[in-house]
């Protein structure tokens, strides 16, 4: 098996398993038909960031572990909106709830389906034309802050 197929598998182990110990994630993988070495475990585990937690009792098992996002770690996401509305967008004005957002030729549709794949919790949904799309937030504070993260994409935040 290769490692892609192992992490995978041991992910889901971990998802669906309590395992608190690497001999247990062993036991488990080869009861599943993977052979692999306590070392390849090891390395595994450090690869995949794999941690130690508590449960609900306070027994300590095996866990991803999940960084907390800061304005240098945004998500894959955020990432590729922030290219497209560097890529794309031409001009973004506001008014009342909705955030009109101009766009170069023919790329208003998927600017509105990349936000609506996102689904950032300030926007409510978009309507979009050949190159204008409005964004729908629910009051004029949500399209503030969507207006401010479109006009700066690598400072401001709607997620």
């Amino acid at each position: 098996m290769r490692k892609t197929e192992r992490h995978l598998l041991i992910k889901q182990i971990i998802e669906d398993y309590t395992i608190r110990t690497q001999d247990e994630m062993l036991a488990k993988l080869t009861e599943m038909g993977v052979s692999a070495t306590q070392a390849t475990i090891s390395r595994d585990i450090r690869d995949l960031k794999i941690v130690k937690a508590p449960d609900e009792n306070g027994v300590s098992h095996f866990v991803l572990f999940k960084e907390k996002e800061t304005a240098e770690s945004k998500s894959e996401d955020e990432k590729r909106l922030i290219q497209m509305i560097e890529d794309i967008v031409l001009k973004v004005e506001r008014v009342h709830f909705l955030t009109i957002v101009h766009t170069l030729p023919d790329n208003a549709p998927l600017f509105a389906a990349v936000l609506d794949e996102i689904k950032p919790p300030h926007i409510v949904s978009t309507i979009a034309g050949f190159d204008t799309t409005i964004i729908i937030s629910k009051d004029d504070e949500d399209a503030q802050l969507v207006e401010n993260f479109l006009h700066h994409p690598t400072t401001a935040t709607i997620f």
